[in-house]
């Protein structure tokens, strides 16, 4: 059994790896450390409800949870800056912090636009403070400019339009979320946008932000200039590696992982939206940002680096959800399919699940507004389903919603 746990980053996937170690019953000393000051807490809120409201952070645990419960040691507000794997250290601001086994939770962080930090009222939103400050700007009504369509611009979007205030996105895609969803499927979110009352500059860039001292106008590739006194930039994410530069770790878009969530390092395994590990249920590698994914790699690297020895490959259907306005979209699987389908209702209506197609496997699904039958196919494309019987299943749930059976 290791000897001390150390895992670095006090994520989602870093709080669920010191669970994950203390289930499989590990009960050495673990030390849990966060380069933020602020205990692990839940981000998909911190663009959704958390920008509507006054809502409380949402934190996962208490400190007294966290350092009696999981008898973990906490070191938050102390940024990892190196990895010693010779001498199976981890270098915090000076202080070395010995481990025999770890696990690299330290996520993403979010891509900044250029020259962002010139102008006040220019924001990013990844962390609890991002969202705070961004809350705070809307609080004062706003003339608001979205850089990026995809699920983080959009979430900020509607949460600025619920608030009655004017709001413009620009993306320089022609349609929004191309890559994560297809054309067709990016269409029908754009609908959402029109209805919600959001103004589209698709298929333009930015230029360039303006304003003297904060931002006053956004100036656009095609000349347009967009009055704007708050710009968020949802552009990606990139994943929180710098500190492992001569680690001897393999890093190409995230940290290297094999199917157990193992590095190439004795003892060393990564979790969350820092690792690209070996999918074997898709045959491929992959770095996913989605909360399902980081929570269950999390537990698994956990009790992996805690319990040599124990590690199983771990799988997973991709699964992501947003909130735009009313609606709720969800995708499970992979979107660079051959072919996409309608399979249960209609876009028209607001209510439709669409599969994606790949080879003779379905390979995923989206679904608006359709959360009881999103997951029934999850459970089809984790289980290896061919394209022929995922049709067939989505003809007997049409069936069964005429019938008013479903």
């Amino acid at each position: 059994m290791t000897r001390r746990l150390v895992v670095v980053g006090a994520s989602l996937a870093g709080l669920r790896a010191v669970e994950g170690a203390r289930r499989a019953g590990y009960e050495g000393p673990i030390t849990l450390i966060g380069a933020e000051d602020h205990l692990p807490y839940d981000r998909p809120p911190l663009s959704k409800a958390f920008l509507e409201s006054g809502a409380q952070a949402p934190f996962y645990r208490t400190e007294a949870e966290i350092t009696g419960e999981l008898k973990a040691e906490l070191m938050l507000g102390a940024p990892a800056r190196q990895l010693d794997p010779v001498q199976r250290v981890v270098v915090v601001d000076g202080r070395e912090v010995p481990y025999d086994g770890l696990v690299i939770a330290t996520g993403a962080g979010a891509r900044q636009f250029p020259d962002a930090g010139q102008l006040a009222g220019v924001h990013a939103l990844r962390t609890l403070d991002d969202a705070l400050a961004v809350r705070a700007a809307l609080e004062s009504g706003p003339r608001v400019v979205v850089i990026g369509a995809g699920f983080i611009g959009s979430e900020v979007a509607s949460a600025a339009r619920k608030r009655g205030l004017p709001v413009t996105i620009v993306e320089t895609e022609p349609t929004p979320l191309v890559r994560a969803i297809g054309t067709a499927m990016g269409q029908a979110c754009s609908a959402l946008h029109l209805a919600g009352g959001a103004e589209l500059r698709f298929g333009v860039g930015v230029a360039a932000l303006e304003g003297d001292g904060k931002v006053e106008r956004v100036r656009l590739t095609d000349g347009t200039v967009i009055p704007a006194d708050l710009v968020v930039a949802g552009i990606g994410a990139v994943p929180a590696t710098e500190w492992l530069t001569g680690s001897g770790l393999d890093i190409d878009n995230g940290v290297v992982a094999d199917a157990t969530l193992a590095t190439g390092l004795p003892g060393v395994y990564a979790a969350g939206d820092v690792v690209r590990w070996f999918n074997p249920l898709f045959d491929r590698y992959m770095r996913l940002e989605h909360w399902s994914s980081a929570a269950e790699q999390g537990a698994a690297a956990g009790a992996a680096a805690a319990i040599p020895g124990t590690a199983v490959p771990y799988e997973t259907v991709p699964y992501f959800w947003s909130d735009w306005y009313d609606a709720r979209i969800q995708f499970v699987g992979v979107p660079d399919a051959q072919e996409a389908q309608l399979a249960l209702g209609d876009v028209e209506s607001g209510r439709f699940v669409t599969l994606y197609r790949t080879g003779d496997r379905l390979a995923g699904a989206l679904a608006m507004n359709q959360p009881r039958e999103i997951m029934k196919f999850r459970a089809l494309i984790a289980r290896r389903a061919t394209w022929s019987d995922a049709l067939a299943f989505a003809a007997q749930r049409r069936e069964l919603a005429r019938a008013g059976t479903r």
